[in-house]
């Protein structure tokens, strides 16, 4: 990448760059979870944040800069979601800043070999009236597998500009910065203005009977998104998110107005209006719920017709072989168990080696320490408090509990890269489910046999707050390489390393 400069700072609220729009655009980073948002992130901007393979790994917005033809850009890699219908903080602060953190434009990281799942977010995120830009990333994990994209037809039906990249390897990226130079700073005459109009972009249909709710309730949405002068969603997105009764998109919306739309006398009118009409015609909230979601779902499908073509019917055979394997009732847990053990038995038979060899090094040199404090004529109290105390509890740390670390942590890191952690959460929903859990909570309980901190601080990955609570608390039961027994065998142990010497008078 050519004219990259980076600068970062975590937010764990959303964003407001109203200060900054005279220097800088500020960009939203948004998909899906698990489509390399965070690597098209580290890449652009040089920063070096965290990429996992599980929903959940970023949890708080990170903000970086880039530098393109003399152009600088704020990129805001917020949570991955599924959808702007929140069901999770980190998917609520995702849509709290796409729809009133007023970014100048949003890039829409989608997978290559799941495009149409990762459509429904690209559109709601259209409907609500944002600039988008999508990325259609991982086209070399597509090739593996022989999916063909045609872009440019993609392109065309949603009346976006698109880019495809790898971002692993850095391709597209120039392009991807080309397209968004060009949808930001490009005059309306060269008809690649940044906001398109409302009209010309693809329409999420609904049913009938919302279209019709939606046409007595737009209007007068409208007109109090004009009064407010603030940069608000569409009036049609809020419209059936007030229909669908999404109280945390309400809560903020209170928020960022200062008063709350649904209760004014006309909106609110019109809201039990069209309740009442609704449950006239038998319709219930539930269906209600369904069918707004399912538009969505239907236009993707509508929209990939055509755009991606699948050659070899069996092109992800390997991965589907490997999912009945590994999540098989007969043959996935016995794969589990044997793989969790095996990485537990090299981690504390693994630990003998560099553990003794620490043990001897850093307690063969308090021998000499001694000597030298002895000479050098240091009070007891202080050699005590030095030598025997901080030093000596120094060394046990180190030599018992950082060669356990620096195995088990690699072995844990592997399961993530080759997809089987994911599995393992799926294999164990149902068991964990059973005592009102997640099963998300394997991988933060796997977690705190390494360390316990880290499993603790990995439960935010679950959505439930409840869950998340249920989670914390338990793993604190998790014994941690800490608590093993000694990992190593010899004639000084952990605790005779840690028994006092007797000082000469």
């Amino acid at each position: 990448m050519k004219n990259k400069a980076a600068a970062l700072s975590l937010q764990q609220t959303c964003l407001s760059p109203a200060q900054e729009k005279t220097q800088q655009k500020v960009i939203a980073l948004a998909g899906n979870p698990n489509v390399g948002k965070s690597t098209i992130f580290n890449a652009l901007t040089g920063m070096k944040q965290h990429t996992g393979n599980w929903p959940g790994k970023t949890v708080v917005n990170a903000r970086g800069t880039c530098t393109f033809h003399d152009n600088t850009y704020t990129l805001v890699d917020i949570p991955g979601c599924y959808s702007l219908m929140a069901h999770s903080a980190e998917e609520e602060v995702a849509r709290d800043f796409i729809c009133f953190g007023e970014p100048d434009a949003v890039i829409v990281v989608c997978d290559a070999t799941c495009l149409e799942r990762n459509l429904n977010l690209v559109l709601q995120i259209m409907e609500a009236g944002r600039p988008v830009l999508l990325c259609v990333n991982l086209l070399d994990e597509a090739r593996k597998k022989k999916i063909q994209l045609d872009l440019s037809l993609l392109s065309f039906r949603l009346r976006l500009p698109v880019a495809g990249t790898t971002a692993r390897s850095s391709r597209g990226l120039d392009e991807l910065l080309d397209e968004l130079e060009q949808m930001l700073f490009s005059s309306p005459l060269s008809g690649r203005s940044c906001a398109l109009p409302e009209a010309s972009t693809p329409r999420v249909v609904y049913p009938e009977y919302i279209e019709e709710a939606l046409s007595l309730l737009v209007p007068r949405l409208k007109r109090i998104c004009s009064a407010s002068g603030k940069k608000l969603p569409s009036a049609r997105f809020i419209g059936a998110r007030l229909l669908d009764a999404n109280e945390s998109l309400q809560a903020s919306l209170k928020n960022y107005l200062g008063f709350d739309p649904a209760a004014i006398p006309e909106i609110s009118g019109t809201l039990e209006e069209i309740r009442q009409m609704l449950e006239d015609r038998g319709i219930s909230r539930e269906q209600l719920h369904d069918d707004l979601a399912s538009a969505f779902v239907r236009t993707a499908e509508r929209v990939c017709k055509g755009v991606v073509f699948y050659p070899d019917e069996d092109c992800d055979k390997k991965d589907r072989k490997l999912d009945r394997i590994f999540t098989s009732r007969l043959t996935g847990f016995p794969i589990m168990l044997l793989g969790l053990l095996g990485i537990f038995w090299l981690t504390i038979t693994g630990a003998n080696y560099p553990s003794a060899l620490l043990s001897r090094l850093l307690f063969g040199l308090e021998d000499r320490l001694a000597l030298l404090f002895s000479l050098a004529g240091v009070p007891a109290v202080l050699t005590d408090v030095l030598l025997h105390g901080v030093y000596r509890v120094m060394a046990w740390v180190i030599s018992v509990m950082l060669p356990p670390m620096a195995i088990f942590f690699p072995l844990f890191t592997l399961l993530e890269d080759f997809g089987y952690l994911p599995r393992v959460a799926f294999n164990l929903d149902r068991c964990f489910q059973s005592c009102s859990a997640c099963g998300k909570q394997a991988l933060t309980m796997c977690m705190g046999f390494g360390c316990n901190a880290a499993g603790v601080t990995g439960c935010r990955i679950i959505d439930s707050p409840r869950e998340r609570l249920i989670a914390i608390i338990t793993n604190n039961f998790v014994p941690c390489n800490g608590r093993f027994p000694p990992p190593y065998k010899g004639k000084q142990n952990c605790s005779s390393a840690l028994t006092m010497k007797k000082q000469p008078n």
